[in-house]
């Protein structure tokens, strides 16, 4: 390790050669790498992580650099790990990068995990955070949470040292329909960054000893007035009895309706023939979509039902996967006896296949 690179830290009182020796020898692992995962991966490369792990089969798009920073024009199309690897390398070449180029799942998180010291959640949705946790808690590791919304922002400590866990906080998963979609309702392109940076300086707190973490503490940030609050809250001893993980935990669990991903859907046969219903916004739906989809906005769904033929298998799909599902409970309760089939992933996995207009 070149101490000379970390001098301006370690001649910081109260953290010194000791804490930097203990970022050396830490294995982290980083679950997203898009908003919240880029700057936490960019400042604990530069810091001195020995060891850090990046989980995501995303790939970069147009509408992530307002806020992906460590991605150019010249990389949309590529996957996020690939280009983000080649990056931190550059900016670090003693830290050790693994890609674990895939989606966390009930199936790989266990064994994913368990090579690390701690986890940082980086993602976007509830499965994930759910599935972070329940595999932290069975492995016995810290994990910290961040998670945005319009303009603010949440970090916390969950599963540290016996502390509480995120299910102490949030017992169970919303239903889909309560779920925010950053893809409808956007999200500031800083803040990513500051609650990205928060995570970032958690995870030295817990892997150095230095400061208080936030344990049994969620920090709540306001962008708009640039204020804080911090809520307390207390472990549940029953929440850290888990001896494996659940068999599901997408929202489709407790949902009648079939999924298939994308790419089934696109081998499917006499595919040109296919009921695809786009409920995505018309500027999205114009920014790319699949040649046989009708758009029916998500807002327009239950004045426009007229336009679906209920006797046919209806593929609904939207940018995530998420405002498909609500589109689907929507129309079910409308037309129990339809056979809807929700396309997983939405047009996030459709274009890494090339085939959108």
């Amino acid at each position: 390790m070149n101490f000379e690179r970390y001098d301006r830290q370690t001649i910081l009182a109260g953290f010194g050669i000791d804490a930097q020796k203990k970022l050396h020898q830490a294995k982290v692992l980083v679950v997203g790498a898009g908003g919240l995962g880029v700057p936490v991966l960019t400042y604990l490369n530069a810091m001195g992580i020995g060891t850090l792990g990046i989980v995501d089969n995303d790939v970069i798009s147009i509408s992530n650099l307002h806020r992906q920073v460590l991605y150019s024009e010249a990389e949309v199309g590529q996957s996020k790990v690939g280009v983000a690897i080649t990056k931190l390398r550059n900016q670090n070449s003693e830290t050790v990068i693994i890609a674990h180029e895939t989606f966390l799942t009930q199936e790989n998180a266990l064994n994913i995990i368990a090579d690390y010291d701690l986890v940082v959640d980086a993602s976007d949705n509830f499965p994930t955070r759910y599935l972070i946790n329940d595999a932290c808690v069975i492995l016995k590791k810290s994990f910290v949470y961040g998670a945005l919304h319009g303009f603010e922002g949440q970090v916390s400590v969950f599963n540290h040292n016996d502390g509480p866990t995120y299910r102490c906080l949030f017992p169970n998963m919303p239903k889909s329909d309560e779920v925010p979609d950053c893809n409808e309702n956007g999200v500031l392109g800083i803040l990513p960054g500051i609650i990205g940076n928060f995570q970032a300086l958690e995870t030295v707190k817990v892997l150095t000893g230095v400061g208080e973490v936030l344990s049994g503490k969620l920090l709540l940030f306001d962008g708009l007035s640039n204020t804080f609050q911090k809520i307390s809250f207390s472990a549940r001893p029953e929440n850290r009895e888990l001896h494996g993980l659940r068999p599901c935990y997408d929202f489709e669990c407790a949902s009648v309706f079939n999924i298939v991903d994308a790419e089934a859907f696109l081998g499917l046969t006499e595919f040109e023939k296919l009921q695809l219903i786009d409920v995505r916004t018309p500027k999205e739906f114009d920014r790319n979509h699949l040649k046989i989809a009708k758009n029916i906005p998500l807002p327009e769904l239950d004045i426009r039902q007229n336009e679906i033929n209920f006797d046919e298998f209806i593929y609904v799909v939207c940018q995530s996967g998420i405002r498909s599902k609500k589109a689907i409970e929507r129309l079910s309760n409308a037309r129990p006896d339809a056979h809807f089939i929700n396309l997983s992933g939405g047009m996030n996995q459709i274009k890494k296949h090339g085939v959108t207009n």
